[in-house]
């Protein structure tokens, strides 16, 4: 597993089925291939904002999203494997347990689904040579925004402008 990488911990009968799910930055050394990556974050952020999204920009990106996809993967398979060996009770009180463990569950893995989506989308942007500018205004994204949310489609500033239309919206 990668450096930074969170594992799920092993079910117990206190936590079984529960995800331990954690917000993580991944830092590379190699990529997922073991080769050595282009470069390190900060060589990524100290270079001309000239050079933006150039071929080993993009092949870092490519790496990160890769790792993350794969530890995705992962954790997904872990899920439904935690799911699939829950056992059936005969108290209501502990199916109504489990069944709401089970939807929790689901949830879960509904937004992990999500979140697979979007690296499979960045992916298929970085192939298309798309990454790293803004679908709204075509503008660089911006490589911290990219570090902190390799699957940002939006500038700040445009991302901005969307939540407050979707705050205008609740509020209508």
């Amino acid at each position: 597993m990668e450096a930074g990488a969170q594992a799920l911990r092993p079910s117990s009968p206190q936590t079984r089925g529960l995800a331990y799910l954690c917000c993580y930055t991944i830092t590379l050394k190699t990529s997922p291939t073991r080769e050595p990556l282009l470069m390190t974050e900060q060589e990524l952020l100290a270079q001309s904002p000239d050079d933006y999204m150039n071929e080993a920009q993009q092949g870092f990106f490519r790496s990160l999203l890769i790792a993350q996809r794969e530890a995705l993967q992962a954790r997904i398979e872990a899920e439904f494997m935690v799911l699939r060996e829950q056992e059936t009770n005969s108290d209501p009180a502990d199916v109504g347990s489990a069944e709401e463990q089970r939807q929790w569950q689901l949830r879960l893995l509904e937004r992990e689904k999500k979140l697979l989506d979007k690296i499979d989308d960045a992916l298929d942007l970085l192939a298309r040579g798309e990454y790293g500018w803004c679908r709204e205004t075509g503008e660089p994204i911006g490589l911290q925004r990219l570090l902190l949310r390799p699957t940002a489609t939006l500038c700040i500033e445009a991302k901005e402008r969307e939540e407050l239309r979707e705050r205008h919206k609740r509020a209508v």
